[in-house]
């Protein structure tokens, strides 16, 4: 990770001619926000001076307390390259504050997603983590445009899962990606098609979660934008199509001590940690709360069904795909839990902070896991899974809130004015859906009845 003084910046910035910096943060619903400033601004915005109307951002203050305060994080200073050719735009990722009583400094603002986080972080750290890495897997949808630019269903490719071309007309704008993100700083991993025809996959190298969050924002933005370049359109909706694969985004997880990864023992049979297994069960204890979360839309529930690989039932395995939790066969440094659960649709800092105070409750309270199922969970019946205390994960944001609320642990990690914001979005999403009248409702009745 790279690291920039104040001063670094200001030379950089006058040196590669850049002419507007973009303060950007995210809102609570998981929306990238930013407000553009001249160059001659840069020196007040790295003093910390940038203020916003916070009254006009979705989960944050009401209008009698608007003024907030934009801290930059150093180390995100990025020039866009898609910029070079219009007058250079750069990147500060900022955290959230709020005014104090006069005389006295600005305080973190308690709805900031990153300032959530970084909170949780802190409850990692007293337990004597160093570190808690996140590999994200982000998937995405490419449809074209028409011709006034505005998405339509009509997929760019017939491709399925890592097809090459002619078959995979989405790889040219997959490669464009690839090369964008890799002139931002991005390691690549892996880039390919999907199980879907239109979806792909991207997949960089795992980080510390502040930045690994910082750069699923930042990835999202560069697919969309190279995406419209070449005449597409790309979504990180979760279900866009009946009957395919939905997007989902798996998340694999590890703490450290020091250079040491907590989740490895070489003398067990499997080479897990007790560390490793507590964090698991608080995984799977949780899950049905963090649901609300890590699915946070209406339209992440028609995702999470059986047949289309994402799971539906809380359980974990070594080597079996169905269930929410897998434990990746490599071990060593690269010894970590993959949770299969959450959708692109996320706030990544609140995505990251539930399930991380989630496997954090399980290793406080020293929970053990049920056993791992390695059958196929899909084709047991209901009496299997109950007798082998198989949990099903929420079937809609309704029921997801309802699960998020009851508990205690997820609850206090959000704190009071996120959790109350967030769940209030939701309800009246929630409502928006319950009593609109549906396509697929006209089309079962209108003849019928």
């Amino acid at each position: 990770m790279a690291k920039f003084t104040k001063e670094d910046i200001l030379r950089i910035a006058q040196e590669e001619g850049v002419r507007f910096i973009r303060l950007q943060f995210t809102d609570l619903l998981g929306v990238i926000k930013n407000v553009e400033i001249p160059a001659d601004q840069l020196p007040k915005a790295l003093d910390n001076q940038m203020m916003f109307d916070g009254s006009s951002i979705e989960g944050f203050v009401r209008i009698e307390e608007s003024d907030m305060y934009l801290y930059p994080d150093l180390n995100t200073w990025v020039i866009f390259p898609w910029t070079a050719d219009k007058g250079k735009v750069a990147r500060l990722i900022c955290d959230v504050y709020q005014p104090s009583k006069p005389g006295e400094a600005p305080t973190p603002f308690a709805g900031d997603p990153r300032g959530i986080l970084k909170r949780v972080l802190k409850e990692a750290e007293e337990l004597g983590f160093t570190a808690f890495n996140v590999g994200p897997e982000p998937e995405f949808f490419l449809f074209k445009n028409d011709e006034k630019g505005e998405p339509t269903l009509e997929l760019n490719d017939k491709g399925g899962y890592f097809d090459l071309a002619p078959t995979d007309l989405g790889e040219n704008a997959r490669r464009d990606i690839v090369l964008e993100l890799e002139d931002m700083g991005f390691e690549i991993e892996a880039s390919h098609h999907e199980v879907a025809p239109g979806q792909h996959e991207i997949d960089f190298k795992y980080a510390n979660a502040i930045k690994a969050c910082d750069d699923i924002q930042t990835f999202k933005l560069v697919v969309k934008t190279i995406a419209r370049k070449h005449g597409l359109h790309a979504t990180f909706m979760p279900k866009p199509l009946f009957g395919v694969n939905g997007s989902g985004m798996h998340c694999n997880m590890s703490l450290f001590r020091g250079k040491e990864n907590a989740f490895f023992d070489p003398n067990t049979e499997t080479q897990l940690s007790e560390t490793a297994m507590q964090f698991l069960a608080g995984i799977l204890e949780h899950a049905p709360a963090f649901t609300a979360i890590t699915n946070p839309i209406v339209n992440s529930y028609k995702r999470l069904v059986p047949g289309y690989e994402a799971p539906v039932y809380v359980a974990w395995s070594l080597r079996n795909r169905s269930p929410l939790v897998r434990i990746p066969n490599s071990r060593g440094l690269s010894t970590r839990v993959e949770v299969r659960s959450p959708d692109p649709s996320a706030n990544p800092y609140l995505a990251m902070a539930v399930m991380l105070a989630a496997g954090l409750d399980g290793i406080k309270r020293k929970l053990t896991p049920a056993a791992a199922t390695d059958r196929n969970i899909y084709i047991m019946n209901k009496e299997e899974r109950e007798e082998a205390g198989i949990r099903d994960l929420p079937a809609t944001l309704k029921e997801a809130i309802e699960q998020l609320v009851a508990s205690d642990v997820l609850v206090n990690a959000l704190g009071e004015h996120a959790i109350d914001h967030f769940v209030e979005a939701k309800e009246i999403e929630w409502d928006m859906f319950r009593t609109q009248v549906h396509p697929w409702e006209r089309d079962q009745y209108m003849t019928i009845y």
